[in-house]
């Protein structure tokens, strides 16, 4: 139907018993709708602003909001409370700490302890033990050679215990004791002569360091010989006899010339001048130069010797060595028609089994001007070279 349509119009008619017209409660329906709407928008924007009094309120309680109050410095008393506080805290932890470890030790020390006790009272056997782990094997090796070591130690214990309480302990020490004794009282020159070959037998006087040896000096008149490079500085005692007696009293006060037909020169005359001094003596003997000559073995080829005669130096220089027997003598009996020295003395150290012969010939002062020396009658033929004193036991019962 068209709206124009006047079929399609239709009147209003009054409802009967005086009630409203369709018109009338359309109306009245959307008079009510209207404020229910307005209540919903109004409870809705309600809300909206309770919510954000709640944000508002829960924001202005954050505790990190900053706030830009003024800082309040702790007091002395909060101070030392605070400290206090950590003191006791870090005492309270180190203690427990230590204490712990302690503990600790104490119970591997003690159980350390007790297995070395059990191992000594009841020592495991390697060969015994069964069912033994690979990896124990050295240990078990190990406790079979302490056991044993520990054996070994109880029984040299007891036998050592045994012979100090034995009736012949004390005279068999004081034997062994006098036997020490009577070996040092025979062979102390063999030990103490070994001893000073390794340390200077003299002391060499500062002014006799020669720093040119062929130069003419002022000497004393106390004739002397002087052996830079082994530190000896002697006297020399010229004129005593060649035997025995007479060598072995001259050389108590420094080295003695011994003089024999064909070797009898002295310092400056054409000839063989022989000069001997102990390497060794017995330790009881007496004189200070019981070990003059210890290390005459080191002189070796152009070494210089100086000796000091009738003020006047002569200066030698060292040719060569030899090892003689004692009675050799003729080995001292040289041709020659320069000055030459020698040295003698014993050797092996601490023995009078050889001689050892050290020589050197003249080069100042010039020895072209050098005078022969003479034959002197007096001089006593001797079959033997000296040598050191006989010891203790061989003064008693002979050599």
């Amino acid at each position: 139907m068209k709206p124009n349509d006047p079929k399609s119009s239709q009147s209003v008619v009054p409802l009967p018993d005086g009630q409203p017209t369709i018109n009338s409660r359309k109306g009245t329906y959307l008079q009510d709708n209207k404020e229910a709407t307005e209540n919903v928008i109004k409870a809705h924007i309600d809300s909206i602003y309770s919510a954000q009094d709640s944000a508002s309120a829960e924001e202005s309680s954050n505790p990190y909001e900053r706030t830009h109050k003024k800082r309040v410095d702790p007091t002395v008393d909060q101070w030392k409370e605070y400290h206090t506080a950590w003191q006791d805290y870090y005492r309270k932890y180190y203690e427990d700490y230590y204490t712990h470890h302690l503990n600790i030790a104490r119970q591997k020390y003690e159980m350390a302890a007790q297995n070395q006790k059990a191992r000594i009272e009841q020592p495991k056997s390697y060969f015994s033990a069964k069912n033994t782990a690979p990896d124990s094997a050295q240990t078990q090796i190990d406790e079979a050679v302490f056991s044993l070591r520990q054996r070994l130690l109880n029984k040299v214990a007891a036998s050592a215990n045994q012979v100090r309480h034995s009736r012949h302990f004390k005279p068999l020490l004081s034997g062994v004791i006098v036997v020490l004794i009577l070996l040092f009282v025979q062979y102390n020159q063999l030990l103490v002569a070994n001893v000073m070959a390794y340390i200077s037998p003299g002391n060499i006087d500062p002014q006799n360091i020669i720093t040119d040896p062929i130069k003419d000096v002022v000497v004393s008149s106390s004739p002397k010989l002087i052996i830079p490079k082994i530190n000896v500085d002697v006297p020399v005692q010229y004129g005593v006899g060649n035997d025995y007696t007479s060598q072995m009293s001259a050389m108590q006060k420094g080295v003695a010339h011994f003089a024999i037909q064909g070797a009898n020169a002295r310092p400056g005359e054409i000839g063989n001048t022989v000069i001997a001094g102990h390497s060794s003596n017995d330790l009881f003997d007496g004189g200070d130069y019981k070990f003059i000559f210890a290390q005459l073995d080191k002189l070796q080829s152009g070494d210089l010797i100086y000796a000091n005669y009738n003020s006047i130096r002569y200066t030698y220089v060292v040719t060569g060595k030899k090892v003689v027997g004692p009675s050799d003598v003729g080995s001292l009996i040289l041709d020659t028609n320069v000055p030459i020295m020698t040295l003698l003395t014993c050797t092996p150290l601490g023995t009078s089994i050889n001689r050892l012969l050290v020589f050197a010939k003249q080069i100042s002062p010039d020895p072209s001007i050098s005078t022969k020396s003479s034959s002197d009658a007096s001089i006593q033929s001797t079959s033997s070279i000296p040598g050191n004193s006989p010891t203790l036991i061989e003064k008693l019962f002979g050599n």
